[in-house]
């Protein structure tokens, strides 16, 4: 029985690794969704062509491909990452670029009456675009940016692949110790079910708040 709770210490030690990847992972993955997703709009062409040429990279090569980049060939131009850094590089970028698509199409679902509404009261585009559009937009966002986080964090499993020692890294460890195939991967799969629970019912309740008066301001 000491035996099989040192194997589920290190398992636990791994879902500390994956929360931590899927939450830097999340942050990074925002913010380059955000950039490109608003990049796609802008009136400059170099932007615009810049934010595509990322989505389109990062959605059509394989995260695994983007992955073994990070850690294997950045370090050839003098650039050397860490497992953890690599893990959160690959997928705050490569699930940014699908996040991205996101931005640009709640933005664009916003009527033209919002638009029409900040030149009326004399906002400039960035102003009205924080104030107006955005909160709107940001709502339609919500139920996919939750399924996107989902999505990173069972996509974390990658990194096991660089000896980063996340839950599906420990329930190797914890399988060619003992033999026993059931009870770590029946673990793991159990703790990325609940921390998906968690993440859809903090989208949920984010989307309940922010609904609050979103209706008052749509015209």
């Amino acid at each position: 029985m000491t035996q099989w709770s040192g194997y589920l210490g290190l398992i636990l030690q791994g879902a500390l690794v994956t929360i931590e990847l899927t939450l830097m992972g999340s942050v990074l993955a925002l913010i380059m969704a955000f950039l490109a997703g608003m990049g796609r709009l802008s009136r400059y062409f170099v932007l615009r062509a810049l934010a595509t040429a990322y989505i389109e990279f990062f959605r059509g090569t394989s995260i695994f491909v983007q992955l073994f980049w990070a850690y294997f060939v950045l370090p050839l131009a003098g650039i050397s990452l860490t497992p953890l850094q690599a893990g959160v590089l690959a997928l705050g970028l490569n699930v940014g670029a699908y996040a991205a698509e996101v931005v640009r199409g709640a933005i664009q679902s916003i009527g033209r009456e919002q638009y029409e509404a900040c030149i009326a009261l004399n906002l400039g585009r960035w102003q009205g675009m924080r104030h107006v559009i955005l909160p709107q937009a940001l709502l339609v966002m919500l139920p996919t940016f939750g399924n996107n986080a989902i999505e990173l964090l069972k996509a974390t499993s990658v990194v096991s692949l660089i000896s980063l020692a996340d839950l599906t890294f420990q329930a190797q460890v914890v399988r060619s110790q003992t033999g026993n195939t059931l009870m770590p991967f029946t673990t793991i799969l159990v703790i990325y079910f609940v921390l998906a629970l968690v993440i859809s019912w903090g989208v949920r309740s984010l989307e309940r708040r922010m609904a609050r008066g979103i209706d008052g301001v749509r015209v």
